[in-house]
């Protein structure tokens, strides 16, 4: 016996129609969604379905320990501010040895010392959605008994923000790439297309030794002998393959690619907390939507005067109201800016075209 559901004729009749299969209809993660045409309160039941109180959501990638992992936030500094300004404070003391004076020349005029300040004024962006819904709607999903659908409108406003805030931070905007950059596509960094030209867990014995003694040094070649690097971000395609063992080693003392990488950088850098990141935006596949459709590789310092985004205002919900006790609707706002560079130098990109 096929299962049917009544549906109303255009003269106000309902009558039975059969359903059609749902098979090859499924939930799909963040490439896709469930075929619109299968949502909605009214299902089609026999006595023997049951209906479960759980609900399945939908999946996204999301980076694994937030955004403040990856990238220094600023948030709640100059809320609703349309732009920010931040000092550039320089030295402009001459050459040390202009300082040497000559015993009995006390009256001669001292070399200065002196600073300079210039400025780095971004843009703010002023983002607001709303979620509505109407007294009919809200008694039909009681009425159905297995789905919240307030909670569940104010999850996808939510969930749109933190998505949406995620993209923006690592590539950029769309629609304005010039004012609201990420942090992978900033224009002011310098990069480096030689020394990596595939991924590093596929590179010999002699090409990954070649990496490893060059990166951190055309890091310190950057920033002119001034700092070191204590975060590599990396695509995360090439990142599983870094489970693999270090090429020479069998035989000796094999260890995975990236137990190798991770002690040979914390050495060069000097730094017992040097970090290496594996992030999906990195790999060409996710970024050739922002037009970039590199894999790239990142070298940086996890500082806030070297590099920040300000959420001037996070994400804030405003009460539901009505105007006619039976459409209720919210709004929910915030402010961000993009990812910019306030040491230039202390940014470094290194990027290859697959298959170039």
């Amino acid at each position: 016996m096929k299962s049917i559901k009544f549906v109303q004729n255009g003269k106000g009749v309902l009558e039975p129609q059969e359903v059609q299969s749902a098979y090859g209809l499924s939930l799909r993660n963040s490439v896709g969604d469930v075929n619109d045409k299968s949502m909605g309160f009214q299902i089609a039941l026999d006595t023997m379905t049951f209906i479960k109180k759980q609900v399945t959501t939908q999946k996204f990638y999301e980076v694994e320990g937030g955004l403040a992992k990856y990238v220094p936030l600023a948030v709640g500094d100059g809320a609703f501010a349309q732009n920010i300004l931040t000092n550039l404070d320089y030295s402009t003391g001459g050459e040390f040895e202009a300082g040497i004076i000559n015993t009995g020349a006390a009256n001669d005029r001292l070399a200065q010392v002196d600073a300079a300040v210039a400025s780095k004024t971004v843009k703010v962006a002023n983002w607001a959605k709303g979620i509505g819904y109407s007294i009919i709607e809200i008694e039909q999903a009681l009425m159905a008994n297995n789905w919240d659908a307030i909670s569940a409108k104010e999850r996808s406003r939510k969930k749109n923000w933190d998505l949406g805030l995620q993209a923006l931070t690592f590539l950029g905007s769309k629609s304005n790439p010039t004012d609201f950059p990420g942090l992978l596509t900033s224009t002011v960094i310098n990069v480096n297309s030689t020394l990596i030209a595939q991924p590093i867990s596929t590179m010999d014995a002699a090409t990954l030794n070649t990496f490893v003694a060059g990166l951190i040094k055309a890091y310190f070649d950057n920033t002119g002998s001034t700092a070191l690097p204590d975060t590599f971000i990396i695509p995360y395609s090439d990142f599983f393959g870094l489970q693999t063992l270090t090429p020479g080693t069998i035989g000796t003392f094999p260890i995975p690619r990236i137990s190798y990488l991770e002690n040979a950088f914390k050495a060069a850098s000097q730094n017992p907390n040097f970090r290496i990141l594996p992030l999906a935006y990195a790999d060409s596949a996710n970024n050739t939507a922002w037009g970039v459709g590199k894999q790239i590789y990142q070298l940086y310092r996890m500082d806030s005067e070297s590099v920040r985004m300000d959420i001037p205002v996070d994400y804030t919900v405003t009460q539901a109201n009505t105007i006619n006790n039976f459409q209720f609707q919210s709004a929910a706002y915030g402010q961000f800016t993009g990812v910019h560079f306030y040491r230039n130098l202390e940014g470094l990109q290194f990027a290859y075209t697959p298959g170039s």
